[in-house]
């Protein structure tokens, strides 16, 4: 092959970014060379990133600059506002190029299977990120009706949305959040949080640094019970074997022998509480219920059949996301996953889908921060470029990189690109200086495709 080797990387969040990083890196960048187009939904870049990431993490959003570098480069273009398979089929894409990287991560709440979970008042935190970060297709408003509110789960998410929901208002006004976020938060009721984990604070999945910002806002006091800080054999081997989570667990120690402060909302952190109901009245969240759990000497716990019924107006389920399934690609409903080998589609008979590949959380679950996905990334980058050096890929039928333009112009799609994305970057910096802020994220659709040029 005499010319670049053409991939389309669909989603251009980090996972897509650094697929398309480990393609500029390699030694095909060099000869025959690549030429990449990434396609996004949203008319915006950076996905969970953007879309994923409190507002209040200024560190972590930090990451978008180091992609940034990534997009500049002259062999990638972006496509925004694009969806698949509504505006790119499968074979649409396989038409236009030689390989395709599915990258579309996870956006939906994994399904918690607990009695009154339906009930109105129990959200799904992914819901509730998508809100706060402005999301174009959710709805403008979120009910913050509820004084004390539950927060199942103990990994990031969970810390994150009950850091949001305890902080004043005017504590994020300094952040990004757009004009609706700040007026809901500004009604918001809640004065105690309760996060809730199984088992103990050795298997939390907290990082570090996340769990200790939690104790950093004037408004919020942590409260951690001495009865929670527990550990069994197993538990001191988790310590032993990770330096995060005996930080972790040093951490929740500290909190636990410390008095306990007057600022005014609180956010307790329970261990060793499994929540068996979402108790509820005519239709709507009066309490959560609960059973203490003891741990088995293997870290892991059984239950105790002893139980507490917890006097909250709200349930945020935070146990984890899960991906869309993709059309005419294999998925897995008990992982959330694409099934694939390092990387490459394996269809229903075990056999490679042709040139056909996943990284990221499509590719091996939700799990993980941002930067793991990289080794993802990596592995399956390899991949897609050993099959071309073994000629396993067919090959682009209309590899003109002019095809998908005309393709996309007879479908009527409005698409941004990356210099639309620097337009509309500027326009939200510009909201933000205007309020002594860094930026003021735009949330409708529309503005964003029009601010982009689009």
């Amino acid at each position: 092959m005499s010319r670049p080797i053409r991939v389309a990387i669909v989603g251009a969040g980090p996972a897509g970014i650094y697929a398309a990083d480990a393609l500029l890196k390699s030694d095909a960048a060099e000869a025959p060379g690549v030429s990449i187009d990434l396609f996004e939904r949203m008319p915006a870049p950076f996905g969970l990133i953007r879309y994923g990431v409190a507002p209040d993490h200024p560190r972590i959003k930090g990451i978008v600059s180091a992609l940034h570098q990534v997009l500049d480069k002259p062999q990638i273009r972006l496509f925004g506002n694009v969806d698949y398979p509504g505006d790119l089929t499968l074979d649409d894409l396989h038409r236009f190029y030689d390989a395709v990287v599915f990258a579309t991560g996870a956006t939906a709440d994994r399904a918690l299977d607990l009695p009154g979970v339906g009930l109105d008042g129990s959200h799904g935190a992914a819901e509730f990120v998508a809100w706060y970060d402005g999301h174009p297709d959710v709805a403008r408003s979120w009910p913050l009706e509820a004084e004390k509110v539950a927060v199942l789960g103990v990994g990031n998410v969970a810390l994150d949305v009950a850091r949001i929901l305890a902080k004043t208002a005017d504590e994020l006004l300094s952040t990004e959040i757009p004009p609706n976020v700040h007026a809901g938060l500004a009604r918001n009721r809640a004065r105690e949080v309760h996060v809730f984990g199984r088992r103990g604070p050795a298997q939390a999945r907290f990082s570090p640094m996340e769990l200790r910002e939690l104790d950093h806002s004037p408004t919020i006091e942590v409260v951690v019970s001495p009865e929670d800080i527990e550990y069994d054999a197993g538990s001191i081997a988790e310590r032993r074997a990770a330096k995060h989570v005996d930080m972790v667990a040093a951490t929740l120690e500290n909190w636990a022998i410390r008095d306990v402060g007057d600022r005014p909302h609180r956010i307790h952190l329970h261990f060793f509480e499994s929540p068996v109901e979402v108790l509820g009245e005519d239709g709507r969240v009066v309490g959560l219920r609960t059973e203490r759990t003891e741990l088995d000497g293997t870290g892991n716990v059984r239950g105790t059949g002893r139980f507490t019924d917890w006097d909250v107006q709200a349930v945020y389920r935070a146990v984890g996301y899960y991906s869309d399934e993709l059309p005419k690609l294999p998925f897995d409903p008990v992982s959330g996953t694409v099934p694939n080998e390092a990387g490459r589609v394996l269809a229903a008979d075990g056999s490679h889908q042709s040139a056909t590949y996943v990284t990221g959380w499509i590719k091996r679950g939700p799990v993980g921060l941002i930067g793991h996905t990289k080794g993802d990334a990596n592995e399956t980058v390899a991949c897609l470029l050993a099959d071309h050096a073994g000629g396993r890929l067919p090959g682009a039928v209309d590899p003109d990189p002019a095809a998908v333009l005309a393709h996309l112009r007879e479908q009527g799609v409005r698409h941004t690109t990356w210099e639309g994305w620097h337009r509309l970057d500027e326009h939200e910096r510009a909201l933000g200086a205007a309020e002594g802020r860094e930026r003021v994220k735009v949330v409708e659709r529309e503005d964003m495709l029009r601010e982009s040029g689009a």
